[in-house]
């Protein structure tokens, strides 16, 4: 019971491309996070289904809206933990380090959406906080991203940046396969 599953943010606000940038990469990123939640549950590993609400009235990502749901095949099942978190880290202001400390879980894999913002910030802190992370690097995507100057960088060179910035100092990016070999 010690390594656990954080899915980040599979919500279906984030369907909406045009209004996150206008293009995301990896299209099967979702079917490689489904691919670790059907693991996890086989094996009875404890899995932390992570949504954000966001306090911005405008937001797409509010649980009082339709957007601010689970995608379908990412609802919680029966003794999955959901934690509700209202800022990029899903570590601030939740129990999710309680609830990893009082299970006894010292090793993290994560996947989810975006990579440069909610994903990083919570492998960030978890690495911060002394745990093993593994971030599934093909099971998370982001969007174009545009600068103060107005460039627009493209979705799949904000991810791989991403996964860069934070490779081998707060995290282990490994893929999808590499992941379903490690439980």
């Amino acid at each position: 019971m010690d390594h656990a599953l954080l899915l980040i943010d599979w919500q279906l606000g984030f369907d909406d491309v045009a209004l996150w940038g206008g293009a995301r990469n990896n299209p099967d990123a979702e079917g490689n996070a489904l691919k670790l939640l059907m693991a996890w549950r086989a094996a009875g590993l404890p899995i932390f289904h992570i949504r954000h609400d966001s306090q911005s009235p405008d937001s797409a990502l509010r649980l009082d809206k339709p957007s601010g749901a689970f995608k379908p095949a990412f609802v919680p099942r029966a003794g999955e933990f959901e934690i509700v978190k209202h800022v990029n880290s899903s570590f601030i202001g939740t129990t999710l380090e309680t609830d990893l400390r009082e299970l006894g879980v010292g090793k993290l894999t994560l996947a989810g959406l975006t990579t440069n913002h909610c994903v990083s910030t919570t492998v960030r802190m978890a690495g911060n906080l002394g745990f093993d992370v593994n971030l599934v690097g093909d099971a998370c995507a982001t969007f174009n991203r545009r600068a103060a100057d107005g460039t627009v960088y493209p979705a799949q060179l904000v991810h791989d940046l991403s996964l860069a910035n934070i490779d081998g100092e707060f995290c282990k990016v490994v893929s999808v396969e590499a992941a379903l070999e490690a439980i």
